[in-house]
C-alpha cells in the first residue's frame, strides 16, 4: 500500500512537470513575432470595426510596443521607400525611432544642389525623437532630434531636408505635424512601451 502510495505521488509529480512544461511552451509561442504581429493586426481591425459603429464602445484598447514592431516588420505596413528595419520604442509622450535609411532612394526624383543636403545622401543608421499625443480627436507630433551615425543633424539642415523631400510626397508631414486621428479615436496615449487608444 504504502508502495502503491509512492508510486502515485511520483505519477503525479510527473504530471505537474508536464503542466508546467506545456505551460512554458504555450508562453514561449504566444510571444513569437509572427502570433504579435497578428495581435496587433487584430486590434487594428477591432479600432476600425469599432468606429464603424455609431457609438463605438469607449474601452481603452492597447497595443504593446512588441505588437507594434512585429507588425511593422510583417510586411503589412507600406514604410516609406527607402526606410528599413524601423523600430519605435515608446515612454511617456515619446517616441523613439531606429532604422536604416538609403536616402538616395529617399531623394529619388528630386535632385538639389545645397551643400547642407549632401549629409542626407547613402546609407546611413538613422535615431529619430519626437513628442506624441492624440487629444481630442487630433493628433501632434513634433521631432524634437535627428541622429545619423551618432551625429545630431542641426534643426535648420533637417528642416530644409523635410521641406525639399519629405512634404511635398506626404502633405502635413513636417517637423510639427497635426492630424486628425481614424475611426473616432479620441485619444491616443503613448506609455512605457505601449500605446493605449480611447474611441467616442
Amino acid at each position: 500500500m504504502k508502495l502503491r502510495r509512492h508510486v502515485d505521488f511520483h505519477r503525479l509529480l510527473f504530471k505537474i512537470y508536464l503542466a508546467v512544461v506545456a505551460l512554458a511552451a504555450i508562453a514561449v509561442a504566444a510571444d513569437t513575432p509572427h502570433n504579435l504581429a497578428r495581435s496587433a493586426e487584430d486590434k487594428l481591425d477591432y479600432i476600425q470595426r469599432n468606429g464603424e459603429r455609431q457609438h463605438p464602445d469607449a474601452r481603452p484598447t492597447q497595443l504593446s510596443e512588441d505588437e507594434i514592431n512585429a507588425y511593422l516588420a510583417s510586411g503589412k505596413v507600406k514604410i516609406p521607400d527607402g526606410v528599413e528595419n524601423l523600430r519605435l520604442i515608446g515612454v511617456p509622450g515619446k517616441i523613439t525611432g531606429s532604422c536604416r535609411v538609403n536616402f538616395d532612394r529617399v531623394r529619388a526624383g528630386r535632385g538639389g544642389s545645397n551643400p547642407l543636403l549632401e549629409l542626407f545622401s547613402g546609407m546611413h543608421d538613422v535615431s529619430v525623437e519626437a513628442r506624441a499625443s492624440g487629444v481630442n480627436s487630433q493628433g501632434h507630433v513634433h521631432i524634437d532630434s535627428v541622429v545619423i551615425d551618432g551625429v545630431e543633424v542641426p534643426e535648420f539642415v533637417l528642416e530644409l531636408f523635410v521641406k525639399k523631400y519629405v512634404t511635398p510626397k506626404y502633405p502635413g508631414v513636417g517637423i510639427d505635424s497635426t492630424f486628425a486621428l481614424p475611426s473616432k479615436i479620441d485619444t491616443a496615449t503613448v506609455g512605457t512601451h505601449t500605446l493605449t487608444v480611447t474611441q467616442h
